[in-house]
């Protein structure tokens, strides 16, 4: 329980339909000692204080969950050193694949929960053969399947995902029919973590700090030292400006580059941590007919035999392509129909087959 509508109502809908439930949130850190908050708009007090108002209206028990340090390892340093080595991370999946849908489900088995339900916009469905299947949601505006592409067949057989029927507007009306406070609540599109006031540099930063003390890696003490200055170059190595951190900067940015005088709109092409340097060039230079992953997923469980037709997707609100997987055991080599933009190694590279979700991968340099 996060403390918004769509977790409050997947609670009020188990509890009316006769489930036993138990309500659990997660605190990432310690806001009492925090007081200025470091991280953004989730699981705040303000959040948690809202989780514990709807336990008491559904009158079921509630716990928080301290898993600051787990949270810390397992999502903030990833995301500080992909930031660090040049990449684009992708918190949200980490946070749902090493967090929710892992230390959470131990923790709930642990008082005797049998299954784990969540707010999250997805569905799960049963193949022919009787493996479970991971599929989008009926209000696909909101689906959520591609952050949960790293789900494992035995996390899908203790989780159930309440509002994956639903469009948002039913679940918000369900929440004013239920008397729950949070059913006109605002959500927060950010990564949890982040500022809006600061931005994901400023966590950066501040992070880097932190683990360069536990870590001689030269590229977190040259951020925890401000030393990552450096030339904004065009692709023939032109130095066309300067910047106050390549981690500023992710390939495909546009905002921000302050580059005058070029004919067409310039584009963040590549990020080198090592020289510093800030490749910009035209978007054209952008698009990829094809992409290495790493640590590829499948949730039937087993990779496919041979090459296989899919709807890959490289962004979670990037519309599908058609593309081509070339499984390489636990590597693969996507082929796309036609040239795409928004390659970002560090990003996920999520596969499809209609409303079926078949898995993913992580995308690497190359």
């Amino acid at each position: 329980m996060s403390g918004g509508v769509d977790s409050s109502t997947a609670a009020y809908l188990l509890k009316k339909q006769g489930h036993e439930i138990i309500g659990m949130s997660m605190q990432m850190y310690n806001a009492l000692e925090q007081a200025d908050n470091p991280y953004g708009g989730c699981c705040t007090l303000d959040d948690l204080a809202d989780a514990r108002r709807v336990a008491w209206k559904l009158d079921v028990p509630y716990f928080v969950l301290n898993l600051e340090g787990e949270f810390r390892q397992r999502v903030i340093k990833p995301f500080v050193r992909g930031y660090l080595a040049g990449d684009t991370p992708s918190p949200c999946v980490l946070c749902n694949t090493h967090v929710k849908f892992s230390l959470l489900h131990e923790k709930a088995f642990t008082v005797g929960a049998e299954m784990v339900a969540t707010g999250h916009y997805a569905r799960i469905g049963r193949a022919a053969d009787g493996s479970l299947e991971l599929l989008k949601a009926r209000d696909l505006a909101k689906d959520q399947s591609y952050f949960l592409f790293e789900l494992t067949q035995e996390q899908l057989s203790h989780t159930l995902f309440p509002l994956g029927d639903l469009l948002k507007p039913e679940v918000r009306r369900i929440a004013a029919e239920g008397g729950l406070t949070v059913a006109e609540k605002s959500e927060s599109f950010e990564i949890c973590f982040v500022p809006e006031k600061d931005g994901y540099a400023k966590v950066v930063e501040r992070e880097a700090a932190a683990l360069a003390a536990e870590d001689d890696d030269p590229l977190l003490k040259a951020a925890a030292e401000n030393d990552a200055a450096g030339e904004i170059v065009d692709v023939e190595g032109n130095v066309l400006g300067r910047h106050d951190g390549y981690y500023h900067f992710t390939i495909g940015q546009r905002r921000g580059l302050e580059l005058g005088g070029f004919p067409e709109r310039s584009y963040v092409i590549d990020v080198n941590p090592f020289t510093r340097r800030v490749v910009v060039g035209p978007g054209s230079l952008l698009e990829k007919s094809e992409l290495r992953a790493r640590d590829v997923h499948w949730i039937a469980g087993a990779p496919p035999e041979g090459p296989i037709e899919v709807a890959a997707r490289v962004r979670s609100r990037q519309a599908e392509v058609a593309a081509t997987v070339f499984a390489e055991g636990d590597s693969a080599r996507v082929s796309f129909a036609a040239p795409l933009r928004g390659v970002a190694p560090g990003q996920g590279v999520v596969f499809y087959d209609g409303e079926r979700c078949l898995g993913g991968g992580w995308i690497t340099r190359g």
